[in-house]
């Protein structure tokens, strides 16, 4: 049976960065897309990230990190997931983050990461692509 019902993401701003406007910037993109996007505003922890991925029941979790503690947010994202056996929650991300990093996150889970540059179509598609709504 085919589900046609919208990818549900919820876009995050964990931490202590300020800066929200590439994250409502994705957020509006994916809106626009026809996908439900739960934008969870500034400062969120980890904690209420994934409290808010699990009652939202999202397919996936779009974390925006222009701080520098993109390795630590992201980890501790994936691990509360696993713990609270939601793995299959999607996790990706976008900000500030050296070319560096990228292989280390993936090896976390991250399954995308889209720096300064990326177009809203590029996202979009990717979330399309990559990313599908949990049958219930």
């Amino acid at each position: 049976m085919e589900n046609n019902a919208p990818i549900r993401v919820v876009v995050a701003k964990p931490g202590l960065d300020g800066h929200d406007r590439g994250a409502k910037v994705v957020a509006r993109a994916l809106r626009d897309a026809g996908m439900e996007v739960i934008y969870t505003g500034l400062h969120q922890t980890p904690e209420q990230i994934v409290q808010t991925a699990i009652a939202e029941d999202a397919d996936a979790v779009g974390l925006s990190v222009l701080s520098g503690a993109h390795m630590t947010l992201f980890a501790k994202v994936l691990d509360l997931l696993k713990a609270e056996d939601a793995s299959d929650i999607v996790v990706f991300g976008g900000g500030i983050i050296p070319e560096d990093d990228r292989g280390p996150l993936a090896e976390l889970g991250v399954a995308q990461v889209f720096t300064p540059g990326a177009t809203m179509a590029e996202i979009v598609e990717w979330v399309r692509g990559n990313v599908h709504r949990a049958t219930v």
